[in-house]
């Protein structure tokens, strides 16, 4: 792990060698910047799609307002890189970051994506990948973030079942804080997702992949058996 005050010094290099550094670089009118040590739950707010797409977004402004007004939460913003930005973080070995207090993805407790569209597919898979945050849900450890995922393209859930912990199916804003308080109820990524997966009042509109059992196996009935939910609720 890169500590944030070493990422912060190794990045202005790096920005007088890309097209448009002000992608990066953050500062705002009403950017909010809270001080990290004193908030227990941390946000990353993600959309997988350059700052010039993706900064105007209401979905994304409207979370980051919501999360940022609780007094025990933060909220940061990252977009993905252009190409050559990309390629100065991978030449050195450093992730991508948070514009608010450049943290790597890594550090944050919930990795929220905005997938508005399904092209976003393959960048989301870009964006965890250079962002530390090993690509399929089953890869991940205790000590990664809580990804989750809502958008019109979450409408259908299933492409990207192996790489999101969690769907939010519907408005985001409805759920968000209650998503993020059941989540951090359990203290550790696994047990955040066992935690919103077997509780049914607190995750309404949720869709947990890995409480679901898939078959895949041809039989001579049927070509494929459909998902089969286990005795937790997959969607609560």
């Amino acid at each position: 792990m890169i500590p944030a005050n070493d990422l912060s010094l190794r990045l202005p290099p790096l920005l007088t060698r890309v097209q448009k550094p002000g992608r990066y670089t953050g500062g705002e009118l009403n950017q909010v910047v809270k001080e990290w040590q004193a908030i227990p739950l941390r946000v990353a707010l993600a959309f997988p799609d350059l700052y010039d797409l993706g900064m105007s977004n209401l979905g994304l402004a409207i979370l980051y307002d919501l999360l940022n007004r609780q007094p025990d939460m933060l909220a940061e913003r990252v977009y993905s890189p252009w190409v050559d930005l990309e390629a100065e973080l991978r030449t050195h070995g450093l992730p991508l970051f948070s514009l608010e207090s450049k943290r790597p993805l890594s550090d944050f407790d919930i990795l929220g994506i905005t997938l508005p569209y399904e092209t976003l597919f393959t960048n989301t898979l870009n964006l965890l990948d250079l962002g530390g945050i090993p690509l399929r849900s089953a890869e991940r450890k205790e000590a990664d973030p809580l990804v989750l995922a809502g958008g019109h393209a979450c409408l259908n859930p299933e492409p990207m079942a192996e790489f999101v912990d969690a769907f939010v199916i519907g408005e985001g804003e409805d759920v968000i804080l209650e998503i993020a308080r059941l989540s951090w109820a359990g203290r550790t990524g696994a047990a955040r997702v066992r935690s919103c997966s077997s509780s049914s009042p607190g995750c309404g509109g949720c869709m947990y992949p890995r409480s679901i059992t898939r078959s895949t196996t041809p039989t001579a009935q049927s070509p494929a058996s459909p998902p089969t939910a286990q005795a937790s609720p997959s969607r609560c």
